[in-house]
């Protein structure tokens, strides 16, 4: 008998893999929030960790770890069309290469940065709302979205900024990058976490789940485990 796929859940799959997308696109914008430099990333992404969250409080890790990883190959799909697209020669009547070359092509050295810092951080964010499920007993779901969020936002900023700004900031300047914009973004999961309670206790009335991994493998690249 072939296994049943939730709407609920390809939707949230869904959300997740296009604000991945989008965070990526329109990052090479920087603004200043409160006072504090990010990027304007930071109107989208933090919604892809609450997504996270919630197909791991829900569904549990292996579903987490699947868009997880869904996620990033759609990221990678998208960044190798933009290539291509960059490497096609233009016809003599569009003006606008080097604005579409300037938007698309990002460097490579942030590319790897992103992608790598993405994984970590999303890993570690499903990864500690699993555990603290377990140790919780279900309970206390906002203390472990707030905490999980701001580890792996930490962990995301952190590697990003190290990998694609060492050599090119002081080490300095680097930590106060990424502690701002761990806050920053821990701060969007608090501010919308009401909504975020609600949809998940909703989603488990409505598809009947609260998955709790005990008997999980957290090795990432076990893929084929749903």
């Amino acid at each position: 008998m072939k296994k049943q796929v939730s709407p609920i859940f390809m939707v949230a799959g869904l959300i997740f893999t296009v604000c991945l997308i989008a965070a990526n696109i329109v990052a090479q914008k920087t603004i200043t929030i409160f006072g504090l430099s990010a990027t304007a990333a930071l109107l989208v992404f933090p919604i892809s960790y609450i997504v996270n969250d919630l197909i791991a409080e829900v569904w549990g890790y292996r579903k987490a770890r699947f868009i997880i990883w869904f996620g990033f190959l759609m990221n990678f799909f998208v960044v190798l069309i933009f290539q291509l697209s960059i490497l096609i020669p233009p016809n003599q009547f569009y003006p606008y290469q080097d604005a579409f070359n300037q938007v698309l092509g990002s460097s490579l050295r942030l590319t790897f940065a992103s992608f790598i810092s993405f994984l970590l951080g999303s890993f570690v964010n499903a990864y500690i709302m699993s555990k603290m499920k377990i140790l919780q007993k279900g309970k206390g779901f906002s203390i472990r979205a707030i905490v999980s969020t701001f580890a792996g936002e930490g962990i995301d900023s952190m590697f990003f900024f190290f990998i694609a700004f060492v050599g090119l900031m002081p080490l300095k300047n680097i930590f106060e990058l990424t502690v701002h914009i761990a806050l920053l973004k821990t701060a969007y999961e608090i501010l919308v976490l009401p909504l975020t309670v609600y949809l998940v206790k909703k989603i488990k009335e409505k598809e009947g789940v609260d998955v709790f991994d005990e008997d999980v493998n957290y090795n990432p690249f076990r893929i084929k485990e749903i």
